[in-house]
């Protein structure tokens, strides 16, 4: 096929790549050694490459070939000390986890650098173009975070939002938002934009030693939306997993009689909305996408009625028999709820004070919290991406994988939220990964440009390739097979070419 002129840039993706390391193995996918992998467009030609992230874990773990920095999913032990004392220190010197700085999840933009990303205090500056791992950034220097979400936003002046847990404060945990600026004063040039990090604002957790896991957070112009799901860890359960010998994994636990909170964050005066939103107990990972309009909150997000998703990347489910085993108890539904903030204060009780057009509903209780319900946009979809120029607005596609009740991905979809149509991109033997979507330079509409995926073969024989497609009628453009075994990565970004720092620069 043939690539558009104007695509020139890179993508950058990232996901766990080494799962075994000497007779050692990780339990589970979402804990393998980060693997990036790039493609470069120039002149409607692809280039490759793929690097591990070389992470402290990394080093440590390839020179004692074995496992030694614990994950998510799999608690790792160092040789047994050869003394009491230091045996009996080196337990409590997990009881606050010092973190691993594998960043497998995400990509992320701050200033004109980039960064690995994952769930903890760490992140790793990259070079885009040589995938060389740089200096190791500590988000806990700057802002008390044990915990960070690798999903961050950025505004119009390019500063980065991003959310953390901070569980520092022994009975004061809080969930914090700060925002890292785009650029540095001229007269401090050589510091790095972290110096200039500041909390936008802090909403305490509901309980004290049970925060809330999550993996995103939603924005639009005026809020910031945070939703507190019942899909907790357990602190104390943390702080003691190294010594019980399980994975901090097992310290997360979802409970279905639960409450789901929602949290709206005034952006320009900091402050919660004081009213009380709430829907029934769900697990979610991915926001897709929020706006205002009429004195409502629009919210859209793939939810979940349990937790069996990080369940099903267990290795040991990822087996040969996954086909016939891996099902999802729970079917990804993408869901929209719609939220009045401004409603009649005199309105009667039970009454639905949603206006809009939608089969969503917020009750009004008599102790003045609101109820929730969402209306189902539609099913089996994940890994969704919009044209982030419409972030915060209203909206009309989303770009995802197309799942069934498997989680891993055999097609990628584009769907229309007005009128309902999806439309499919699939192959036999396929599993594409996150659709990410390029918008052309004299775009009119919000769909005008390219979607790209990588794709993953059943057979090892046969080729990965990128796929760029038209992300308007969905028709394939074009391809370039990789003549490489390439892995199923997690998230990643595209970036045009004029972001691109070149080595003098």
């Amino acid at each position: 096929g043939q690539l558009p002129t104007w695509l020139q840039g890179i993508l950058l993706r990232n996901g766990p790549g080494m799962h075994m390391i000497g007779d050692s193995k990780y339990n589970h996918w979402f804990d393998g050694l980060a693997l990036l992998h790039s493609f470069t467009f120039k002149n409607g030609e692809v280039y490759y490459r793929s690097k591990y992230l070389r992470s402290d874990t990394y080093n440590c773990n390839i020179e004692a070939n074995r496992i030694m920095v614990s994950e998510f999913g799999t608690m790792a032990y160092p040789d047994p000390c050869k003394n009491i004392f230091a045996k009996a220190f080196s337990y409590l010197s997990h009881t606050i986890p010092e973190f691993t700085d594998n960043c497998l999840i995400n990509i992320m933009k701050a200033g004109d650098d980039f960064y690995a990303t994952g769930e903890t205090n760490f992140i790793r500056k990259i070079n885009p173009q040589t995938l060389e791992t740089l200096e190791k950034v500590d988000y806990n220097k700057y802002v008390a975070v044990n915990l960070a979400t690798s999903h961050p936003h950025y505004d119009s002046a390019g500063n980065v939002l991003n959310m953390g847990t901070s569980i520092v404060d022994k009975g004061k945990t809080k969930y914090l938002l700060f925002k890292i600026p785009s650029s540095v004063p001229e007269q401090e040039k050589k510091k790095s934009c972290f110096k200039h990090l500041e909390v936008v604002c802090s909403v305490p957790s509901r309980s004290l030693l049970h925060p809330s896991y999550y993996h995103s957070f939603g924005i639009t112009e005026n809020y910031i939306i945070f939703i507190e799901q019942p899909f907790r860890l357990d602190i104390v359960k943390m702080a003691t997993a190294y010594i019980r010998g399980v994975s901090w994994a097992s310290c997360l636990a979802f409970n279905k009689d639960d409450k789901t909170w929602f949290h709206f964050i005034d952006r320009k005066t900091k402050k919660e909305v004081s009213t009380k939103f709430y829907t029934d107990a769900l697990v979610f990972f991915h926001h897709i996408n929020a706006y205002e309009e009429d004195g409502h909150i629009i919210f859209d997000i793939i939810a979940y009625t349990d937790n069996s998703l990080y369940d099903m990347f267990y290795l040991k489910n990822l087996c040969k028999d996954f086909e016939k085993n891996g099902k999802l108890t729970s079917k990804p539904t993408c869901k929209r709820f719609v939220v009045p903030l401004q409603y009649d204060k005199d309105a009667v009780v039970d009454s639905n004070l949603v206006t809009l057009a939608s089969t969503a509903t917020a009750v009004k209780e008599k102790d003045g919290n609101i109820y929730c319900q969402p209306e189902i946009l539609c099913e089996g979809i994940e890994l969704p991406r919009i044209n982030y120029d419409y972030n915060g607005k209203k909206y009309k596609y989303i770009f995802a994988t197309q799942v069934q009740w498997s989680p891993v991905p055999t097609k990628i979809a584009k769907f229309n939220i007005e009128t309902k149509e999806m439309l499919h991109w699939g192959q036999d033997d396929s599993w594409p990964s996150e659709p990410v979507f390029v918008p052309s330079p004299d775009a009119k509409e919000e769909d005008d440009g390219v979607v790209l995926t990588c794709v993953v073969k059943t057979d090892p024989t046969d080729p990965p390739f990128l796929l760029v497609l038209d992300a308007k009628t969905f028709t394939e453009l074009g391809r370039a097979t990789v003549n490489v075994e390439m892995h199923m990565d997690l998230h990643g970004m595209f970036i045009p070419q004029q972001d691109v720092k070149t080595e003098t620069e």
